[in-house]
């Protein structure tokens, strides 16, 4: 399981990359808590936004915000940055390279071609030519990855960058963020590919409070005091995210010309819609929640499936449910 906590810091990711794959043929889910058209707030259904069967995933845009900023970020030992500032360097141009497409096709060709995450990252850094334009790199760095596919492939690309500007950079599985973030702080790891509000919110460690944000610039202003007691220095967010994402069939979005949430909700008001996720789903302001309260939106039932899995994903598109609950950078949104 991904060691990254979602709905506001609660619920962690579960969906495994080796079972990506299967998403088309999983099967539906069981109707869960709020799953009739009263716990929606909705006296009466039509059928404008009744599910539509398809094989393309589409995330629609979250354009008020619910969700934190999620986007990859480099995350250093202060006293390695120090040492030498071509580190922090360096994993800031592939910041400033990785966009959400790049990122959804790497672990598409890690969780579905089944290629391996180190041949991905190599050929991602080649392509992009990164950490070349970077002088003054030198010596031995570790960089630090999770153990699921996504922070092996950005672990890589981290090494294979450092290793392109001068230091000798390897790759160390070290596992969940309760054991990577004190050997970072420590130095015995010196990088780490992170995720910006997730990060934050554990290095504040205020379970009364949260300090993240839907803005990657407001989170990250937020938190540097905090990486900096924690002997740790922040570079710059990527554009990619791999944050909570509400995803339709291509074919869904077509018949209603919605891009955004806010237009699902301009579109949907006769109470049809039908949600799929977990089953902390309805309860959350992250999920069923804020989309009623964020957006507006109303509807029919919520069926329980997985938390951005295979059963989410192959209920979106067999037309169980109109639109359900993955993560934003998951291999399956690849463009067919």
């Amino acid at each position: 399981m991904r060691a990254r906590p979602r709905f506001q810091t609660i619920l962690p990711i579960a969906a495994l990359a080796a079972v990506l794959s299967t998403a088309a043929c999983g099967e539906s889910g069981s109707s869960g808590t709020g799953g009739d058209s009263a716990a929606s707030g909705s006296s009466a259904s039509g059928d404008a936004c009744a599910p539509v069967a398809g094989d393309q995933l589409v995330v629609l845009d979250d354009d008020k915000g619910l969700q934190n900023a999620d986007n990859i970020v480099p995350v250093v030992n202060a006293a390695a940055s120090t040492a030498n500032p071509a580190l922090l360097q360096a994993l800031n141009t592939v910041s400033a390279a990785l966009t959400e497409e790049d990122l959804i096709g790497m672990n598409k060709a890690v969780d579905i071609d089944r290629k391996s995450a180190t041949d991905v990252a190599a050929a991602y850094v080649s392509d992009k030519d990164l950490g070349s334009g970077v002088t003054g790199g030198s010596g031995p760095i570790v960089v630090g990855a999770a153990d699921f596919s996504e922070s092996q492939v950005l672990a890589n690309v981290y090494a294979d960058t450092l290793n392109a500007a001068g230091f000798q950079a390897t790759v160390q599985t070290v596992g969940n963020r309760e054991l990577y973030l004190p050997a970072l702080e420590r130095g015995e790891i010196q990088a780490f590919p992170e995720y910006l509000a997730t990060v934050t919110e554990a290095l504040d460690a205020d379970d009364a409070r949260q300090v993240a944000t839907s803005d990657a610039d407001e989170t990250l202003a937020a938190a540097q005091p905090l990486a900096q007691q924690a002997g740790l220095v922040f570079g710059e967010p990527a554009e990619a995210t791999d944050q909570n994402a509400f995803a339709v069939t291509q074919e869904f979005a077509d018949a209603l010309g919605v891009t955004t949430l806010s237009e699902l909700a301009d579109a949907c008001g006769d109470g049809s819609l039908t949600l799929g996720g977990p089953g902390e789903c309805p309860t959350r302001p992250q999920c069923q929640l804020g989309l009623q309260d964020t957006y507006g939106l109303e509807f029919a039932s919520f069926s329980e499936y997985d938390a951005g899995g295979p059963l989410t994903k192959a209920a979106i598109q067999q037309g169980d449910v109109s639109i359900g609950l993955v993560f934003s950078s998951d291999g399956a949104l690849a463009k067919q």
